[in-house]
């Protein structure tokens, strides 16, 4: 029987609240309705700020949950009133939260969205922490949307690769056989490209909108051969990351002593997303079927930079997935209603080869309405 589940993502971009409808029959999975709730400019910024160590944080904290919440409810009963559906009508929700620290290497994630009072204002059971028992049983809690892109993406006998690139980027390798999957972040996407455009351009908007500015700019190549020297992208898999790790206070300390262009520094982050990435997709045999790249996520509208990746990587087909029947803005909020699915099934949401645990479980914890 066909059952309807919302999916609720907020990234490291902070750019906005996706809220994605989903309708689930057996095998096949089919968006019904999707939006973008963007967040309040005040409750943006508090977010930011949370997401840096600073004073007086579990106060800001106990705010900031109940303020996601509210703003997760909102995106909610938005997206109800675009598909003509009542509470009733869903099975429940798939609620990421906001993530506000991600230390794998400490054993620990956090996300944010206090799922109680999402519950009671949506009138709907709410599935999060979709992260914490993979952690718990050895894993990085993440990236956990390769299970989603397998079920959903993968081809039979061929190689697929689907390239998320949010604030963090990350991929998930489609072998054309689901023993084989695998997956990781790469590094930053857009975290830092957001970051820096908002310093430098602070009456432009809270981002690069299509990659204008970068594109005006010209590469440093000492600065790239700096940045990719950072440990994690020679790190083996599974890994993960966050934007903890790549801060403007890090790239800072790596700027110290320079006099570069701003909108060069900006273009060179471009580089260091396009080239990490290409470093760390697995190497393809020329001769064989050309492998293919199936983009989503907010960078997923930057043309210059997939026309880098693509100059980078002649030998693969580069293409949205929305060629796969789902649009690239929405590839995440699907996921997280799918996995809500699996919580309600009883099925695992994880892929040990992906994050590193010792077996797969059925993720998430149940807040009823």
């Amino acid at each position: 029987m066909a059952e309807r589940y919302l999916g609720l993502m907020s990234g490291t971009s902070l750019d906005g609240i996706d809220a994605v409808l989903i309708e689930v029959d057996g095998d096949t999975l089919r968006v019904e309705a999707a939006l973008c709730h963007p967040w309040p400019e005040a409750t943006a910024r508090e977010l930011h700020a949370l997401c840096t160590p600073g004073e007086n944080e579990i106060d800001r904290l106990g705010v900031a949950d109940n303020l996601v919440a509210r703003e997760f409810a909102a995106a909610t009963q938005a997206l109800l009133e675009k598909a003509g559906l009542a509470p009733t009508d869903i099975r429940a929700i798939g609620s990421h939260g906001q993530t506000i620290r991600h230390r794998p290497h400490l054993g620990f994630t956090l996300q944010i969205g206090n799922s109680a009072l999402l519950a009671a204002l949506s009138g709907i059971d709410v599935i999060s922490d979709f992260r914490s028992l993979d952690m718990a049983l050895g894993g990085q809690g993440a990236p956990l949307v390769p299970a989603f892109h397998q079920a959903l993406f993968a081809k039979p006998g061929a190689l697929r690769v689907v390239l998320n690139l949010g604030g963090i980027a990350n991929i998930s390798v489609l072998p054309g056989n689901a023993g084989g999957v695998y997956g990781f972040d790469t590094g930053p996407a857009n975290t830092l490209l957001d970051g820096w455009y908002r310093r430098h351009q602070p009456d432009g908007g809270n981002y690069d909108a299509s990659g204008k500015w970068a594109a005006s700019g010209k590469p440093i190549p000492a600065l790239l051969d700096k940045l990719l020297a950072h440990p994690y992208f020679a790190a083996s898999w599974p890994k993960s990351t966050g934007r903890e790790m790549f801060t403007l206070e890090w790239l800072d300390h790596e700027l110290a002593g320079s006099a570069y262009a701003p909108v060069d520094v900006q273009r060179t982050l471009q580089s260091l997303t396009c080239h990490s990435i290409a470093r760390q997709l697995p190497a393809v045999d020329e001769t064989q079927t050309r492998p293919e790249l199936f983009v989503c996520g907010g960078g997923a509208h930057n043309g210059p930079l997939l026309a880098e990746l693509a100059t980078l990587l002649p030998h693969w087909r580069i293409a949205s997935t929305a060629e796969l029947g789902l649009a690239p803005d929405w590839v995440e909020g699907a996921a997280f209603a799918w996995l809500a699915q699996r919580f309600i099934q009883r099925q695992p949401g994880n892929l040990p080869a992906v994050t590193g645990a010792s077996r797969p479980a059925v993720l998430g914890a149940l807040y009823p309405a």
